[in-house]
């Protein structure tokens, strides 16, 4: 079945982290949005008062996990009490998903609610270093760079530029570039809250998270939670692309659905059959299964996916699904850091077996295979990179189910030649090499 949403109603829009383009103009910013709320100087292992406003405010953090931010806040400073260790501050921009822009377009738009976020969250935990990561070569360094350049803050702010690679956007990966200078994840637990950058407590989050926790600093718990789902208060960021009229980036309250999300994206510009949801870690969706679901983690969980890093792509009816998913998961295999075997070995031979079945060369007892990989590489890897592209590739045999069976009799029912998923150039022949100076 196909859905159509090229009528569909839109969703109330509420700009607060994009809001007015202000760039890095620190003059303006200041007009818009005020100087940084005075906060008073925290001990190392205890929080400040804004902290507790963050709790009411029910801020949850907008790079994937969705996890509480005052919950987080708390963690480290525990830890950071118990390890006698002053912690870190880290920014995430890095966006190492390809069918993501939401955290460069808040860069480039508002740089500087980012940067306040960071501060204030540091003056809350204590902390007296934030590390701000973008990817070599992004626009995005531009941007943080001139906004830092005229900024003269309470606490030391450094930019860094790890390579370009996806799973240098992964915590540990980061916290290990950000304190030893190489972007490799290291095994969890114990998790970069505890021990991150230097072996020392870090609080590791999402550019939109500390926007957003830049603006509940200056309004308050109740304002932030006037818009959006009771569970997962506030305004998020979502990049919709695919078959829809105006690809980009939209702000909407959380809860908004995928129907509404489309029409703000000016509908779908032809049948859809399925949706990509929370990026290349996150899954396949049946369009008509998921077209009403609210843009929440529970709302999307019901149907088997998760908002992730804020993506949604709309998958028009002529593409093939498959063909799309061995595309995805091929790139995906190629940017593991190589380092254990489920990354290395375990998905190149998804990826070899994916792209055998897109061509219409694989058996049914390839598929069996297919699929007994699929159940085993879970939870064996040293990050969760390989959990991520197993669920990807796992969720394209279920949603894509009568076209699997099309392909095993050497058909494609698809009549789309041209790519329709954003999928950079594959970085090298599989499975990958071991690590060397490219993660550095």
């Amino acid at each position: 079945m196909t859905t159509d949403a090229r009528t569909s109603p839109t969703a109330r829009v509420t700009p607060r982290v994009l809001g007015e383009q202000i760039g890095a103009d620190l003059a303006r910013h200041l007009a818009v949005h005020g100087a940084l709320p005075p906060l008073p100087r925290v001990r190392r292992g205890h929080v400040g008062p804004l902290v507790e406003v963050v709790d009411r405010s029910g801020l949850a953090g907008r790079g994937g996990g969705w996890f509480p931010t005052g919950r987080k806040m708390h963690a480290v400073a525990t830890a950071a009490r118990q390890s006698r260790k002053d912690p870190f501050v880290v920014v995430n921009a890095m966006e190492g998903e390809p069918a993501a822009s939401k955290d460069a377009v808040l860069v480039h738009r508002n740089p500087h609610l980012v940067l306040d976020g960071a501060v204030l969250a540091a003056q809350s935990i204590g902390a007296d270093t934030v590390h701000v990561a973008a990817h070599r070569g992004s626009r995005a360094l531009v941007d943080l760079d001139r906004a830092l350049e005229q900024r003269r803050d309470p606490v030391t702010i450094t930019l860094v530029d790890p390579p370009s690679r996806y799973v240098a956007s992964e915590e540990s990966a980061l916290a290990h570039y950000v304190g030893d200078g190489i972007a490799l994840p290291v095994t969890v637990p114990p998790r970069v809250f505890e021990s991150g950058v230097r072996r020392r407590p870090t609080l590791l989050s999402n550019a939109e998270t500390y926007a957003q926790l830049a603006l509940i600093a200056r309004h308050g718990a109740a304002w932030f939670r006037e818009v959006g789902d009771p569970e997962v208060p506030g305004t998020t960021l979502v990049t919709v692309g695919g078959a829809v009229g105006s690809p980009g980036v939209v702000e909407v309250p959380t809860g908004t659905s995928i129907r509404q999300l489309l029409g703000l994206a000016g509908g779908t510009s032809s049948p859809v059959s399925a949706f990509v949801t929370g990026g290349y870690g996150g899954a396949w969706v049946s369009a008509t299964e998921a077209i009403d679901q609210p843009w929440t983690p529970a709302g999307l969980r019901a149907v088997g996916s998760t908002p992730g890093a804020g993506v949604l792509v709309a998958l028009p009816q002529d593409a093939c699904g498959l063909v799309e998913t061995a595309r995805v998961v091929r790139w995906m295999a190629g940017e593991s850091a190589g380092q254990c075997g489920p990354c290395r070995f375990g998905l190149a031979a998804v990826s070899d077996d994916l792209d055998r079945l897109a061509a219409g060369r694989l058996s049914g007892a390839g598929l069996q295979a297919l699929r007994g990989r699929l159940g085993i590489i879970p939870g064996r890897g040293a990050c969760r990179h390989p959990d991520g592209v197993v669920r990807f590739a796992a969720s394209a045999l279920t949603v894509f189910e009568d076209e699997v069976h099309h392909h095993l009799s050497r058909h494609c029912s698809a009549g789309r030649r041209t790519s329709v998923l954003p999928v950079p150039q594959a970085t090298g022949p599989l499975p990958v090499a071991r690590p060397g100076e490219e993660w550095r």
